[in-house]
C-alpha cells in the first residue's frame, strides 16, 4: 500500500519545495501556478481516478457470475490511465484488481506476462490481453442498464 501514494507524494514534495522560491520572492502566482501542477501530476499517478480496487481472487469469482472484464492494473501506469479515461464512465462497469495492494493480482499479471508485471493486463472469459485496445475492452463490457 505504501507503495501506491510514493509518487503522489513526491510530486507534492517536489512542488512544494519547487514553489517556494518564487513564494519567497513574492511571485504568488507563478508559486501557485507551480503547486497546481504538482497536485495534478500526483492526482494522475494515485489511485484517486480509477474505481475502487478488489481482489484478484474475488474479481475472478465476480467475473464468472456476471461475465464482466477484469482489469489488472497498478497507480502511476499511463497505458492504465489511458484504458481508464477512455473507457470514462463505463470503467465502473470492469472489476479492477491494483496489482500493488494484492499479491494475488501481481502473480495472476506475471503467470499471464511470462513473469512481467505488464498492466492494464485484461481478463475476459478466462484468457489474459496484455494492453489491449480501450475500444475493444469496452465491447467486451455488458450494455448499460
Amino acid at each position: 500500500m505504501t507503495r501506491t501514494w510514493t509518487w503522489p507524494t513526491l510530486f507534492v514534495l517536489c512542488g512544494s519545495v519547487v514553489a517556494t522560491g518564487p513564494l519567497l520572492k513574492g511571485n504568488f502566482g507563478t508559486a501557485a501556478v507551480l503547486l497546481l501542477v504538482s497536485v495534478l501530476l500526483a492526482g494522475v499517478h494515485s489511485a484517486v481516478l480509477f474505481p475502487r480496487s478488489i481482489g484478484a481472487l474475488e474479481a475472478r469469482r465476480r467475473s464468472a457470475a456476471d461475465g464482466r472484464p477484469v482489469v489488472f492494473w497498478r497507480p502511476g501506469c499511463m497505458y492504465c490511465l489511458r484504458l481508464r479515461v477512455r473507457l470514462g464512465r463505463s470503467a465502473r462497469q470492469a472489476h479492477w484488481v491494483d496489482i500493488w495492494r494484492d499479491p494475488a493480482g501481481a502473480a495472476a499479471v506475471r503467470a499471464a506476462n511470462g513473469g512481467d508485471e505488464t498492466v492494464p493486463t485484461v481478463l475476459v472469459a478466462g484468457r489474459p490481453h496484455v494492453n489491449p485496445d480501450p475500444a475493444w475492452v469496452r465491447e467486451q463490457l455488458p450494455p448499460s442498464a
